[in-house]
């Protein structure tokens, strides 16, 4: 075999290995950004523990086609940039944070779908995800609950402790 041909099985496998390592992939149409663009959301995505690539089309195709997930061959056409996300809602929501922040990207950088969970999510479903907090996030939130109601509860208790001092 050629070694052109071998390369690109090479980076199918890694395309393969980062699907499969992801909780959620996302797929977005990057047309006209800029160098500084880019490099910008390379460092948002990093800093949310996202990795953003830029691989040929048929190449991304073949590696979802391989893992039998055939839901984005028609999504993989024009300027497609991959963003390998190790959550299922950080990728969706540096696209919707980024775009909110900058409104010149609105029409730059725009998600086609999403994989997560092994499910495929088109533009609306990725939008949806963009508004779900992290996993971390509602973590702290419900934790914030619990402790909430517990420490109202001590305070009923004490409450009904010196009460009864009082009575005796």
């Amino acid at each position: 075999m050629s070694a052109n041909v071998e390369a690109k099985k090479q980076i199918v496998e890694e395309i393969k290995a980062k699907i499969q390592a992801s909780k959620s992939v996302v797929l977005a149409d990057y047309n006209k950004l800029t160098v500084l663009e880019v490099t910008a959301l390379r460092r948002k995505f990093k800093e949310a523990n996202c990795e953003y690539k830029v691989y040929k089309n048929t190449l991304v195709r073949k590696a979802f086609n391989e893992l039998g997930i055939t839901d984005f061959d028609a999504d993989l056409n024009g300027t497609t940039a991959t963003v390998f996300c190790a959550d299922e809602t950080s990728g969706a929501a540096v696209f919707a944070k980024e775009t909110k922040a900058n409104p010149a990207l609105v029409e730059k950088v725009v998600p086609k779908c999403a994989f997560v969970e092994n499910k495929y999510l088109d533009k609306a479903g990725v939008k949806a995800l963009s508004a779900i907090p992290s996993k971390e996030v509602l973590i702290a939130k419900m934790l914030g609950c619990f402790q909430s109601s517990l420490s109202k509860f001590v305070g009923v208790l004490d409450q009904i402790a010196k009460a009864k001092e009082g009575n005796n």
